[in-house]
C-alpha cells in the first residue's frame, strides 16, 4: 500500500501562479475563468449544433403544422434522444399545440424545453453524503468511459464540500489505471491505497479499513474496466461489492456508473446490465463536450431513470459538476427559452 500526498507547488495551477513576467515583457494578464454556465454552454455545441442547427430552421417557421413536427421528431433522433423520448416528447408538444392554441415556431420551442426539462428533471438528485464514516463510493464502468479521471474530479468536488476523501485502486488489472489516479492523488493531496496486481477487492477492503484508522469521510473505490457481455468479469466487480458490504455492513452507500456520451443508445444497456450486477444508485455521464449525442441523457430519463448525480463537459479538473436539468436544457438552446404557458 501507499499513500501518495501531493507536494506544494507541484500542480500545473500552482506552476502557472508561480510564473512571472521577463524583465523586458508585459505581465501577461490571466483570461477571466469562465462560469460553469459558459463552460456548459461550450460543452453541449456539438449536441446543440445538431439539435439546435435543426430546429433553428424549424422554429424560424412561423406556422405550427405536422410537417414541422416530423421534421422536429427526426431532428430529436439524430440527436439520440432514442424513440421512446422522442414519441414522448412529441405526445406533449401536440397536445399543447392544441390545447394552448400555439401558433409560431418561438412558441413550438419554448414548448419543447419546457416538456424536455419535465422529463430530465426527475433524474436532478444530487450527491448527498450520509452520516456514516467513512461514506463509500463504488465507480463501475467500461474501460475508456473516463471512469478514473471522473474519480480524480470527484475528490476534488468532494473537498470542495469539506470532505476528506481517500481513493482505492481497485482497478488493479491495468497498471496505467494505478497510475493515474495515482497522479489524480497527488493532484488533489489525497491518499491513494493501491498495490500492484493482487485482488481488487483486497485493495478495496484495506481502503476502507484505512478510511476507518485515519477518520476519513469519504472512500472513492475505482474498479476494473468491465464489458457487459463479459459476464465472468462482472462476478469478479459483484465480488468487490460484496467485500465492501463485509467490511462496512452498510455499505457501499453509493454505486456510480460512469458512462461515456459518445455511446449514444448503447448507454441504456450498460445501465441495465450494470444494474443488474452490482445495483446503480447514481450516474456520471461523461464527455459531453465531445460529441453530438448529448441527447442520451433525454433516453435515459425515459428508460432507465437513475438520478444523473454528475455530468461532464471537458478536461479541467472542475468540469465535473452536479446535474441540474434547466441548466442543461437552457444551455442546448444556449439561451433559457421563455415558458409558452
Amino acid at each position: 500500500m501507499f499513500g501518495f500526498l501531493k507536494k506544494p507547488g507541484s500542480s500545473p495551477e500552482a506552476a502557472q501562479q508561480a510564473t512571472t513576467a521577463q524583465p523586458g515583457e508585459s505581465e501577461a494578464v490571466p483570461a477571466p475563468k469562465r462560469s460553469w454556465t459558459e463552460r456548459l454552454k461550450a460543452g453541449l455545441a456539438r449536441t446543440r449544433q445538431q439539435l439546435g442547427g435543426g430546429l433553428a430552421s424549424l422554429f424560424s417557421r412561423r406556422k405550427i403544422d405536422e410537417d414541422l413536427l416530423e421534421e422536429l421528431e427526426t431532428t430529436l433522433l439524430m440527436a439520440d434522444c432514442g424513440v421512446e423520448a422522442t414519441t414522448q416528447l412529441l405526445t406533449q408538444l401536440r397536445q399543447r399545440w392544441k390545447r394552448d392554441r400555439l401558433e409560431t415556431g418561438e412558441q413550438l420551442q419554448a414548448a419543447l424545453a419546457d416538456e424536455l426539462h419535465a422529463l430530465l428533471a426527475p433524474l436532478e438528485k444530487p450527491l448527498q453524503i450520509g452520516s456514516q464514516s467513512p461514506f463509500i463510493i463504488m465507480v463501475a464502468g467500461v474501460n475508456g468511459s473516463g471512469k478514473t479521471t471522473s474519480i480524480g474530479k470527484l475528490a476534488r468536488w468532494l473537498q470542495s464540500q469539506g470532505k476528506s476523501v481517500l481513493l482505492a485502486a481497485g482497478d488493479t488489472f491495468r497498471a496505467a489505471a494505478r497510475e493515474q489516479l495515482v497522479t489524480w492523488g497527488e493532484r488533489n493531496g489525497v491518499t491513494v491505497i493501491a498495490q500492484e496486481g493482487g485482488d481488487p477487492a483486497a485493495v478495496v477492503f484495506d481502503a476502507i479499513q484505512a478510511a476507518r484508522a485515519r477518520g476519513i469521510d469519504v472512500v472513492l473505490a475505482d474498479t476494473a474496466g468491465r464489458l457487459p457481455t463479459q459476464l465472468h468479469l462482472m462476478e469478479e466487480i459483484a465480488k468487490v461489492r460484496r467485500v465492501i458490504a463485509k467490511a462496512e455492513p452498510s455499505g457501499p452507500h453509493e454505486v456510480i456508473l460512469v458512462l461515456d456520451a459518445n455511446i449514444g443508445q448503447n448507454a441504456l444497456q450498460q445501465v441495465k446490465a450494470f444494474d443488474g450486477a452490482i445495483g446503480i444508485t447514481g450516474l456520471i455521464v461523461t464527455k459531453l463536450d465531445g460529441t453530438a449525442k448529448g441527447g442520451v441523457v433525454a433516453a435515459i430519463a425515459r428508460q432507465t431513470p437513475k438520478p444523473l448525480r454528475f455530468i461532464g463537459v471537458g478536461e479541467g479538473i472542475d468540469d465535473l459538476q452536479p446535474f441540474e436539468a434547466r441548466a442543461f436544457v437552457d444551455a442546448l438552446f444556449d439561451e433559457g427559452p421563455r415558458s409558452a404557458a
